[in-house]
């Protein structure tokens, strides 16, 4: 595998599992030196990419906390010396239907994928500005740009995710700093994990590719939008869904 982003740094956030984990191996093997980030514990990622030779260091923090934001980064640029590339991965859902939804969850789902996103986003794009050279990539989903039932707050925090990243893309553009949303369709992780059976077959019935997607099929669009051959692209949406969003 090419070594592209040798000399690279970047800090993924909710990489303990699932997707996270993916991109964190993926940008690792591509040469970065990897930041990985969880409230708990990334002892399966770090155990992942040390056996692949790659280099990384682990960093406990809420992504939804200011000062732990303010914290992270500041520590990885100490640690690391800079940060290039940033994967706003960290994600909780609370899913319910809109009556049901009490405003603990509206905050805390809010609270992890939105304001989180913008946390480490205006803590680290100072880092790139200077460098005029950075890549943000925040992971999105489908449900954000087509609404879904039971998921109003995960919905609306995608849905913002969008037009914050296209509203930074503008603001960083001359300083050679792409900002870009990647939209997951039903992609194999935890959270998929728990649909039945039944349930899995009314969605794959949806999806014209007829079946789930992987954490590395979602991985390798950013590994490529972390790359130096994607810095006239910023500020778009690239579904990975199997084509879920065209129906």
């Amino acid at each position: 595998m090419p070594q592209e982003l040798v000399g690279k740094v970047a800090l993924v956030t909710g990489s303990s599992r699932g997707i996270g984990k993916a991109i964190a191996l993926r940008l690792a093997g591509d040469g970065a030196t990897v930041a990985l980030n969880a409230t708990k514990d990334t002892s399966e990622t770090e155990r992942a990419i040390r056996e692949a030779g790659g280099s990384f260091g682990s960093y406990i923090a809420d992504v939804s906390r200011s000062d732990q934001v303010v914290s992270l980064v500041e520590t990885v640029v100490a640690d690391c010396g800079s940060i290039d590339i940033l994967v706003n991965n960290a994600g909780i859902n609370r899913d319910t239907l809109l009556l049901r939804i009490s405003d603990d969850d509206w905050d805390d789902v809010l609270g992890t994928n939105l304001r989180g996103s913008f946390l480490c986003t205006r803590a680290a794009v100072r880092h790139m500005i200077r460098k005029r050279w950075g890549r943000i990539l925040n992971m999105g989903s489908v449900v954000g740009l087509r609404g879904n039932a039971g998921q109003a707050n995960y919905t609306a925090a995608k849905a913002g995710l969008v037009g914050f990243t296209k509203s930074v893309a503008q603001e960083v553009a001359s300083r050679g700093v792409t900002a870009n949303v990647i939209a997951p369709g039903f992609i194999e992780t935890d959270m998929t994990g728990k649909l039945t059976e039944s349930q899995r077959e009314q969605v794959r019935q949806h999806i014209p590719a007829g079946r789930f997607g992987s954490p590395e099929e979602v991985a390798e669009v950013v590994a490529f939008l972390a790359g130096e051959e994607a810095s006239y692209i910023t500020g778009q949406v690239v579904k990975v869904d199997g084509g879920l969003a065209l129906r």
